[in-house]
């Protein structure tokens, strides 16, 4: 490598500058503190560990996603994190080994092997909570809330939340005979939203025809919430093993539309019948947030009731449910209409401080005491400036007192 190229970055990673880096530390904070006033506790997992407890339950499809590296004390194998969400769960699982609900949240960099999209890159700073222990829908809707509070936090502009349920298609699939080829062939048609693939298949399998058919007819229904009546109509003329479990998924997304509007009136919903996304793991509700400017979800999240089953053996027959929510900040901040100057102190200049005099002592005592209130910049040669130094004020000495004077 030359000397010119040293200075380089891989390949889709990247670092904030300022005032970028303040922006997205104001939007850490003020978001930490949201979760904070619902009663999260903030954890901060390690950024290496053993890769056979990073790709455990949920980390399982993250195998591709995760770097890894030789233990040079023991010789095992380490990842480093690519996702939070499975660290989070072995401490709420190993570490705090409670069976009342956990609320935990957390906010770090991880670290991918490819970029999740192309408007990202390889070292998101991942953002979120997870909700341990209650399975209920109101633990969903406070994961649901708390995505939402995150994005208007960050001043996020318009707000659309597509809402899904993997037990939808779930129940669906255990309705029908499939072999595991066409069953691997009809749930990517589905994600792909192909109507003609569905439309071949059911062409060519008479003997679950009619259940492609209908699972055809799920995918032309993705729209907004009125799709879900339209849904809900459509099952209740077949004859489905799964029919009660597809109309209680569509229940629960009923349930979830009308909390949402009430508590969020500006928020545009959506139903996205073939959301997909880690059907291995996921176990009911499914939830995307997306803004005008940016064409991937800003944070997503859903339930996965099964997570604990990999930490713990007990918890293989009576899995401890889960929820939550993550989201990048570097994305967020792509479409945050964040000031990055608001609520910060304004900037003080000060002049140089010459050893020797107790005028000197008075002034390094001014300095430290106006550090409360403002960001106090100080001379460290005669050439410094307040106009250089981009400061909004400055500190002159009038009738023996140092004072703080606007800069003209």
């Amino acid at each position: 490598m030359s000397v010119s190229d040293r200075w380089l970055l891989p390949d889709g990673v990247d670092e904030l500058l300022p005032p970028e880096a303040w922006k997205v530390e104001q939007m850490r904070r003020a978001i930490l503190d949201i979760y904070e006033s619902y009663g999260y506790e903030l954890v901060s997992p390690p950024l290496i560990e053993y890769l056979e407890s990073l790709l455990t339950g949920t980390g399982n499809a993250l195998d591709l996603q995760t770097f890894k590296v030789t233990d040079q004390l023991t010789g095992r194998l380490m990842g480093v994190r690519s996702d939070l969400t499975p660290q989070v769960a072995r401490i709420d699982s190993h570490m705090l080994k409670t069976e009342s609900v956990s609320r935990l949240c957390y906010a770090d960099t991880v670290l991918h092997t490819r970029p999740a999209h192309m408007l990202t890159n390889r070292s998101p700073i991942q953002i979120g909570c997870e909700l341990f222990g209650e399975s209920s829908q109101s633990a969903d809707m406070e994961i649901i809330s708390l995505m939402l509070e995150t994005l208007n936090a960050a001043k996020v502009g318009r707000i659309h939340i597509d809402l899904a349920h993997v037990g939808i298609y779930r129940a669906l699939v255990e309705s029908a005979d499939f072999d595991e080829k066409t069953e691997s062939q009809v749930f990517d048609a589905l994600s792909r939203k192909s109507i003609p693939e569905l439309d071949g298949l059911a062409q060519t399998d008479n003997v679950n025809q009619e259940i492609i058919l209908l699972i055809r007819d799920v995918a032309n229904l993705s729209g907004g919430v009125e799709s879900l009546n339209k849904l809900r109509g459509s099952v209740e003329q077949q004859d489905l093993s799964g029919k009660s479990d597809v109309l209680s998924a569509i229940c629960e997304l009923q349930t979830i539309i009308d909390q949402i509007q009430s508590r969020f009136e500006d928020v545009e919903i959506g139903i996205d019948f073939c959301e997909l996304r880690g059907y291995n793991y996921h176990t009911g509700l499914l939830f995307s947030a997306f803004s005008m400017g940016y064409g991937y979800a800003l944070a997503k999240g859903g339930r996965y009731d099964d997570i604990g089953k990999g930490f713990d053996h007990k918890k293989d027959e009576n899995p401890r449910p889960a929820t939550g929510f993550s989201a990048d900040l570097k994305s967020i901040l792509k479409v945050s209409k964040l000031d990055s100057e608001q609520g910060r102190k304004e900037k003080v200049f000060a002049p140089q401080v010459s050893a020797g005099s107790g005028e000197d002592k008075a002034l390094v005592n001014t300095i430290g005491e106006l550090r409360n209130t403002y960001r106090v910049v100080q001379a460290l040669n005669d050439s410094d400036s307040a106009e250089s130094l981009f400061c909004q004020k400055q500190l002159v000495k009038i009738d023996g007192q140092w004072r703080v004077e606007p800069v003209v």
